[in-house]
């Protein structure tokens, strides 16, 4: 079953409307995540909301938004204020324009969602707008409301539904001249570039999202793994970088390791796509996530870990 929708509201393309709700394409509820305790007592720490100068706990309704104009100096605003600003956008994902997917710098991409019709109507103008902007091999852009705040959304087919991605305002990227400007220009050599795309061809592949593992997520199962079977935690030497002294020598060096790699990679592919699957096959029971016959049938070490929420 899909989760709760973020927003519900409706998709409209000129005349034509529908209503959609919006979800989440993304989680991190599966990684471990920790909580704080009191090191005397092995409680958890609670969090209150108090006033800062009389220290005294404040009720949530009690509590409303306010705007710092300078040092202890705030304009108040009120939820009914607010709702009374209210934008279309609020309900209403309206598609301004169509521009080409490339058009759009990598630099405002938020996060993603998928957007499906809500409810049993409005599957029909749904279809429409999707194979619309499917057949102009285009990307719409609109505007949405999450959070009370207004985002531009840019929306995409994705199989049967719609991938919308929250886009930046061009005030919130930064302007990398701040950055680069002090890099130096250096002249690099045909021989150079000649060593760096041979590598770059050896560990040339296709992006399978499969095969890579979160090492750290792994590295935490296994910490917490060892001590809840009182085993004795050894620290692991790290990887030492080291200076490049002879930048030709180096790329030559590194040609070498690349073509290393490339005979290693060639082996039977089922491999890797074991080693990606076995961290998830870990990682799900513990964290108490699927349903309990799938978590019969795949139980992790006597060491599992309890996932903190």
């Amino acid at each position: 079953m899909a989760p709760r929708a973020n927003w519900k509201g409706f998709l409209r393309l000129s005349l034509v409307t529908c209503p959609v709700a919006l979800y989440p394409a993304t989680s991190e509820s599966e990684k471990i995540s920790f909580n704080q305790l009191n090191r005397q007592t092995g409680h958890r720490i609670k969090y209150l909301k108090v006033d800062a100068d009389t220290g005294d706990e404040v009720p949530n309704e009690d509590i409303v938004k306010g705007y710092q104009l300078e040092k202890d100096q705030f304009i108040e605003v009120t939820k009914e204020e607010l709702e009374e600003i209210a934008l279309e956008s609020t309900r209403t994902i309206e598609i301004d324009e169509f521009v080409d997917r490339s058009d759009i710098d990598p630099r405002y991409l938020i996060r993603p969602y998928y957007l499906r019709p809500d409810g049993k109507v409005g599957h029909d103008a749904f279809a429409v707008i999707r194979e619309t902007i499917r057949s102009m091999d285009k990307v719409a852009i609109g505007r949405v409301v999450l959070t009370n705040r207004e985002h531009i959304i840019a929306l995409e087919p994705l199989d049967k539904g719609l991938m919308g991605t929250l886009l930046r305002y061009p005030y919130e990227v930064r302007d990398p001249a701040e950055y680069f400007d002090e890099i130096k220009d250096v002249k690099v050599t045909k021989d150079m570039l000649d060593l760096a795309r041979h590598i770059v061809e050896q560990k040339a592949g296709s992006f399978e999202p499969g095969k890579f593992e979160d090492q750290y997520e792994t590295a935490l199962v296994e910490l917490i793994n060892q001590k809840r079977a009182g085993k004795p935690i050894t620290p692991k030497e790290r990887p030492r970088g080291e200076n490049v002294v002879d930048l030709m020598d180096a790329l030559r060096k590194s040609v070498g390791g690349a073509a290393a790699e490339t005979k290693v990679a060639k082996k039977p592919a089922k491999k890797v796509k074991k080693t990606a699957s076995g961290q998830k096959e870990m990682l799900m029971p513990i964290a108490g996530k699927k349903p309990a016959k799938e978590a019969t049938a795949k139980k992790p070490t006597a060491g599992a870990r309890r996932k903190s929420a």
